[in-house]
């Protein structure tokens, strides 16, 4: 009897060692899923780093609807690896410089595929240009009114040691509000604080902040220095 039971549990074991090797050894993703948000085809830029923009993947077929989070770079570009299959993309609810749609884009991905996802932002800024005189940074650019029933809350100028720049990444910023927080073409210059100054590089950003929304739309990086 107690051989037998050796050889029993001896079977029970060997059959849990092969499925849970079956199970740690699933093929990774290897499609490449990549494109970028874009407005009339051209790059929306935002936010990089921290509380980022995100876009929601929905693979179908399958009963767990949980959506795979996708990261937007600050050049407004995304990636994810995917295994082939039919998805729908969307944007995250209530998150973005841009209108609220949640319309879908459906995407078939077989090996690496591209695929640009549409929005309409409130805003949009356009003939971007930051120079540094001395401490005095100074930008002029045009800011484009594209949903009508919205307003701005500010204009940024924000400057960092590095290629990431925003909101919550930069070592000097000022902000314009009020009647200074307008549309059309403007010219807006700064003093840099000590910090910016003695910095070896210093690059430069231009934010809108359409008020009620939940991230800014920005300018491309500008090399100060």
């Amino acid at each position: 009897m107690k051989i037998s039971f050796s050889i029993i549990l001896q079977a029970v074991l060997f059959f849990f060692l092969l499925t849970s090797c079956g199970t740690d050894n699933y093929d990774a993703p290897e499609s490449l899923l990549a494109g970028k948000v874009v407005y009339k085809g051209e790059p929306i830029q935002v936010r990089g780093t921290n509380e980022r923009v995100r876009l929601q993947l929905y693979q179908g077929g399958y009963q767990n609807y949980t959506p795979i989070e996708v990261f937007v770079t600050q050049d407004g570009s995304f990636s994810a690896r995917l295994f082939d299959g039919e998805y729908k993309m969307v944007t995250r609810d209530n998150n973005g410089p841009w209108v609220n749609s949640r319309d879908t884009t459906y995407i078939t991905v077989k090996g690496n595929t591209v695929q640009n996802m549409e929005v309409t932002p409130y805003f949009t800024i356009t003939n971007a240009d930051m120079k540094l005189s001395g401490k005095k940074v100074t930008a002029t650019f045009t800011v484009n009114q594209i949903v009508t029933n919205r307003q701005i809350e500010r204009i940024l100028l924000l400057v960092n040691r590095t290629q990431f720049v925003d909101d919550d990444i930069r070592i000097d910023r000022i902000d314009y509000t009020g009647a200074d927080a307008k549309t059309g073409s403007l010219s807006y210059s700064f003093d840099i604080n000590d910090e910016a100054n003695n910095a070896a590089t210093l690059f430069g950003r231009i934010c809108v902040w359409t008020a009620g929304a939940d991230q800014g739309i920005y300018s491309p990086v500008f090399h100060l220095k």
